[in-house]
């Protein structure tokens, strides 16, 4: 009996980590009919059925389980031996893919990236902007970048870019002839841009001020999931927005937007960088939080 490749028991372990063959096929980089033949190559070259396959899921057989078992730390090992040469060359090599805000990407894309791909060449970067907040680990991701509040307490966490701000942004042709904002509570008396999270949940506006806090449930005809287009609604004069400073700062320095309640919304600690901790570091993501560190100290972090 032939053996199968090392590239057909990865093809194996990706499929049955995602338990969709187009989950594994876009985390992999090939299409799903080349996972598919693979993967029915693998089992005749067995003799063994590995997975249970139906039009809404995949799941690995007992034999699949029982061979997966054995394989997961075998692959894990191989990772790391590969990733050691990287060492001894002195260079980073591989792929590293890291999940992150839209927000957050656009601070890599300026202050990271370009120079990490300079002096690492031999890195291939899989940056994934996604809104949803989601298990690095489960989905493959070497790290994430969320908000301080978001990480999860048993990753290592590296600074990112410094402290956010949350403003509250509003046309000057909007506020004109309007009830004056003192507290958050008088937002119930405006016409607020509401924004629905990725969960699908509605966000509630969050303030504080010398050490009081407030959560307001704001109304209006209008909800969007973007802060580009929250803030674009809000220059419009269709209500009050919400949104991280760095979104609005083109039109608050233009006047097309000023704030309300600036003394409610001190800044916040911000964007992490985060991974586990209990698993072996690969030498792309240790070059990428060293470039990430050295622009953290040139803007004073």
């Amino acid at each position: 009996m032939s053996k199968p490749t090392l590239s057909d028991v990865e093809t194996f372990a990706a499929i049955a980590h995602h338990r969709s063959f187009r989950k594994a096929a876009d985390a992999l980089g090939v299409s799903r009919s080349a996972l598919s033949h693979a993967m029915i190559g693998l089992e005749r070259t067995l003799g063994v059925r590995l997975l249970n396959r139906t039009t809404r899921s995949v799941s690995p057989t007992e034999a699949g389980t029982r061979l997966l078992e054995r394989i997961i730390p075998v692959l894990r090992d191989f990772d790391m031996a590969l990733d050691g040469l990287a060492d001894e060359r002195g260079e980073a090599a591989g792929r590293l893919r890291i999940n992150a805000s839209k927000s957050a990407a656009r601070f890599l894309l300026s202050q990271v990236v370009p120079r990490f791909m300079t002096q690492h060449p031999k890195v291939e970067l899989d940056l994934v902007s996604d809104g949803r907040l989601i298990d690095i680990v489960e989905a493959g991701f070497d790290a994430g970048v969320r908000l301080a509040e978001a990480v999860p307490q048993d990753m290592i966490a590296v600074p990112v870019g410094g402290s956010v701000r949350f403003l509250a942004l509003a046309s000057p042709a909007y506020l004109a002839g309007r009830a004056a904002l003192i507290t958050p509570d008088d937002l119930r008396q405006h016409v607020c841009i509401r924004q629905r999270l990725p969960s699908g949940k509605r966000y509630r506006w969050e303030f504080s001020r010398h050490g009081e806090e407030l959560s307001v449930d704001v109304s209006g005809p209008l909800t969007l999931d973007d802060n580009d287009l929250m803030i674009q609604a809000a220059s419009d004069g269709l209500g009050i927005a919400y949104v991280p400073e760095t979104f609005g700062r083109d039109l608050l320095t233009s006047g097309r937007l000023v704030t309300v309640l600036e003394d409610w919304c001190p800044p916040l600690p911000g964007l992490m960088l985060y991974y586990p901790g209990h698993r072996h570091v690969p030498s792309a993501l240790r070059a990428f939080i060293d470039i990430l560190r050295e622009a953290n100290r040139q803007i004073g972090l």
